[in-house]
């Protein structure tokens, strides 16, 4: 099968979208599907082109297989309304001129966040004749205004008219999350058009290691108690509330909380810990996707952490599976829902409400002082690990495209069902 996919972000970018169009292509690739991924050039989160790219109108590269073509975009940090839009719609002008001249593809799919990239892969999808697949990564633009991001509602109108129409005249639509489902079968979405494809962990990536050690001396972790947070400090994130749990946690000094990543609200953060004098939090800036494995090495508790709303209800972050391909604990401070249900299943970690420090602070000190407890949620957050293996959930996407490519698309559900079956 020869697919056709947008994604605003992409390796060498390790955001969750990046990461999992990419370990899902490759194993397309190997089964001997043709892939094309449309995206722009690397500059997530900053807004500042990774080393060894430049902006240029177009590019063509294969990477384990998968062909890459990057487009030009206007380039922006992960901040700000205005500027943002820009760096969305630009991609979604260029991504659809890229679509439009490549090859026919048998499907086109596109990913979302963002959202603008699925609108490229619908408007080429119907001008070329092809099945459109929705991967529907993010409810955009609920999620937007469920940060605050845009403060007058009525100017989400217009988009969210749009995004129904994308999911009204897609050949099926590809959930992340059963709570997404639920919501496009409220808004008159047919429930067969709708398969669940859950995010995952690419387990050869990912395993139980010794801490290490030439990290660990770098942030001064050799002989601590490491709660680790590994992922985009943005406004659906909610970090101020760790460090507000940071305060509470002042009288130990065996148990450090450490923030990875980059995003629009770190430079903030960083400032705040440092005028707030929070020796237990150590910031530790983005890392590559192959550096992954030794910073969660480092960890002791792996901490999955959103913004209180009840939009994050339906989220499934993609982190909880990578800490769990490590042997880790999990630390939910997040609304409860489908992810909190899935880590109480495995049990795999603990619950904790999201905007609640002491709460938060509470649980830490908790397992910091239970080792047979730790012990145990890390056997079966390990044991748990293959029932969300990214090879299985790249398996069910190929289903969804296949269906979709074949004109079976309105009973999707049913398809990858029999596939599982």
């Amino acid at each position: 099968m020869n697919i056709l996919f947008l994604t605003e972000n992409f390796p060498p970018e390790t955001n969750a979208a990046a990461t999992r169009v990419f370990e899902r292509a490759v194993y397309w690739a190997k089964d001997g599907h043709a892939v094309t991924i449309i995206t722009c050039h690397p500059n997530f989160p900053r807004g500042q082109l990774y080393v060894g790219h430049r902006n240029a109108w177009k590019s063509r590269e294969v990477v384990d297989g998968i062909t890459v073509v990057r487009v030009k975009t206007f380039i922006a940090p992960n901040r700000g309304v205005l500027r943002r839009s820009m760096d969305f719609l630009s991609f979604g002008l260029t991504g659809f001129l890229a679509a439009m001249r490549e090859l026919r593809p048998d499907v086109i799919c596109a990913t979302s966040p963002q959202f603008f990239a699925a609108v490229a892969a619908w408007m080429a999808g119907k001008l070329r004749g092809i099945p459109f697949v929705f991967e529907l990564g993010d409810l955009w633009p609920a999620s937007i205004a469920a940060v605050g991001a845009v403060k007058h509602r009525w100017l989400l109108k217009p988009i969210e008219a749009l995004e129904l129409r994308m999911y009204r005249d897609a050949a099926c639509v590809a959930a992340l999350t059963q709570h997404f489902k639920e919501n496009l079968i409220s808004r008159g979405i047919p429930d067969g058009k709708i398969a669940i494809v859950r995010n995952g962990v690419d387990l050869w990536r990912y395993g139980p290691r010794d801490r290490d050690t030439a990290l660990a001396e770098q942030y001064d972790l050799a002989d601590k108690f490491v709660v680790g947070y590994v992922g985009t400090h943005g406004m659906a994130h909610g970090l101020s509330n760790v460090l507000d749990a940071a305060e509470y946690l002042k009288d130990r000094n065996d148990i450090r909380l450490v923030l990875v990543g980059d995003g629009a609200e770190r430079a903030s953060l960083l400032d705040a810990a440092t005028a707030r004098d929070l020796a237990s939090l150590v910031m530790v800036p983005p890392q590559p996707k192959e550096a992954m494995p030794a910073i969660w090495s480092l960890m002791n508790v792996a901490l999955v952490h959103l913004k209180d709303s009840p939009l994050f209800e339906g989220v499934i972050p993609s982190k909880m599976f990578e800490a769990e391909g490590m042997g880790l604990p999990v630390l939910y401070c997040a609304p409860a829902g489908e992810a909190s249900a899935i880590l109480e299943e495995d049990e795999a970690g603990l619950v904790v409400p999201p905007g609640d420090p002491k709460a938060l602070a509470d649980a830490i000190r908790k397992l910091a002082d239970d080792k047979k407890r730790m012990e145990k949620m890390a056997s079966n957050s390990l044991a748990a690990a293959p029932r969300h293996s990214r090879s299985v959930q790249a398996d069910r996407m190929i289903g969804v495209l296949k269906a979709a490519a074949e004109g079976r698309g309105a009973h999707v559900a049913d398809a990858v069902k029999d596939a599982d079956g």
